[in-house]
Protein backbone atom coordinates (compact mmCIF):
# COMPACT_ATOMS: atom_id res chain seq x y z
CA UNK A 1 0.00 0.00 0.00
CA UNK A 2 1.52 3.55 -1.09
CA UNK A 3 1.48 5.10 2.17
CA UNK A 4 3.63 8.36 0.93
CA UNK A 5 5.05 9.88 -2.45
CA UNK A 6 8.50 9.72 -1.60
CA UNK A 7 8.37 5.91 -0.37
CA UNK A 8 8.34 6.69 3.34
CA UNK A 9 6.11 4.51 5.65
CA UNK A 10 3.75 6.74 7.62
CA UNK A 11 2.41 4.55 9.25
CA UNK A 12 5.89 4.24 11.43
CA UNK A 13 6.35 7.93 11.78
CA UNK A 14 6.79 9.27 15.00
CA UNK A 15 4.76 12.58 13.66
CA UNK A 16 2.06 10.92 12.30
CA UNK A 17 -0.38 11.09 15.42
CA UNK A 18 1.50 13.79 17.40
CA UNK A 19 0.64 16.54 13.88
CA UNK A 20 -2.61 14.22 12.97
CA UNK A 21 -1.22 14.03 10.07
CA UNK A 22 -3.28 11.69 7.27
CA UNK A 23 0.24 10.94 5.37
CA UNK A 24 0.95 12.93 2.36
CA UNK A 25 -0.93 10.87 -0.27
CA UNK A 26 -4.13 12.66 1.77
CA UNK A 27 -3.32 15.67 2.30
CA UNK A 28 -3.13 18.52 0.53
CA UNK A 29 -0.31 20.56 2.89
CA UNK A 30 2.54 18.85 4.21
CA UNK A 31 1.79 19.93 8.32
CA UNK A 32 5.91 20.73 7.96
CA UNK A 33 5.13 23.59 5.70
CA UNK A 34 5.97 22.51 2.16
CA UNK A 35 7.40 19.19 0.37
CA UNK A 36 9.79 19.26 -2.78
CA UNK A 37 9.55 15.68 -3.62
CA UNK A 38 5.17 15.85 -2.59
CA UNK A 39 5.01 18.53 -5.63
CA UNK A 40 6.98 17.26 -8.33
CA UNK A 41 5.28 13.64 -7.63
CA UNK A 42 1.75 15.32 -7.72
CA UNK A 43 3.00 17.90 -10.63
CA UNK A 44 3.73 14.84 -12.61
CA UNK A 45 0.74 12.76 -12.13
CA UNK A 46 2.38 9.80 -10.37
CA UNK A 47 1.01 8.34 -6.45
CA UNK A 48 4.75 7.65 -5.69
CA UNK A 49 8.44 8.28 -6.77
CA UNK A 50 8.81 5.02 -7.95
CA UNK A 51 6.66 5.67 -11.25
CA UNK A 52 8.85 8.22 -12.48
CA UNK A 53 11.32 7.73 -15.62
CA UNK A 54 13.80 9.44 -13.28
CA UNK A 55 13.50 7.64 -10.35
CA UNK A 56 15.41 7.72 -8.49
CA UNK A 57 16.31 11.54 -9.13
CA UNK A 58 18.72 13.32 -7.48
CA UNK A 59 16.51 15.01 -5.11
CA UNK A 60 14.88 11.78 -3.42
CA UNK A 61 18.65 10.32 -3.27
CA UNK A 62 19.67 13.55 -1.65
CA UNK A 63 16.29 13.32 1.01
CA UNK A 64 16.92 9.48 1.97
CA UNK A 65 20.56 10.15 2.35
CA UNK A 66 20.32 12.89 4.33
CA UNK A 67 22.33 13.22 7.49
CA UNK A 68 20.14 14.39 9.52
CA UNK A 69 16.47 13.23 8.10
CA UNK A 70 17.72 10.32 5.99
CA UNK A 71 16.63 6.97 6.08
CA UNK A 72 19.97 5.32 4.07
CA UNK A 73 17.85 4.77 0.88
CA UNK A 74 14.65 2.58 2.54
CA UNK A 75 12.36 4.89 0.50
CA UNK A 76 13.78 4.49 -2.28
CA UNK A 77 13.73 0.55 -1.66
CA UNK A 78 9.76 1.21 -0.40
CA UNK A 79 9.01 2.87 -3.97
CA UNK A 80 10.43 -0.04 -6.02
CA UNK A 81 8.91 -2.06 -3.59
CA UNK A 82 5.26 -0.39 -4.57
CA UNK A 83 6.39 -0.58 -8.30
CA UNK A 84 7.01 -4.31 -8.33
CA UNK A 85 3.71 -4.92 -6.33
CA UNK A 86 1.54 -2.64 -8.59
CA UNK A 87 0.69 -0.68 -6.08
CA UNK A 88 -0.07 2.83 -7.47
CA UNK A 89 -0.29 1.53 -10.42
CA UNK A 90 -3.57 1.64 -13.00
CA UNK A 91 -2.72 -1.67 -14.57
Amino acid sequence: MVESRCGIHCSSCKYREKMNCAGCTNIEKPFWGSCPLKDCCEGRGHEHCGQCVEFPCGQLNDFAYDKEQGDHGKRIENCRIWMQSGAGSDG
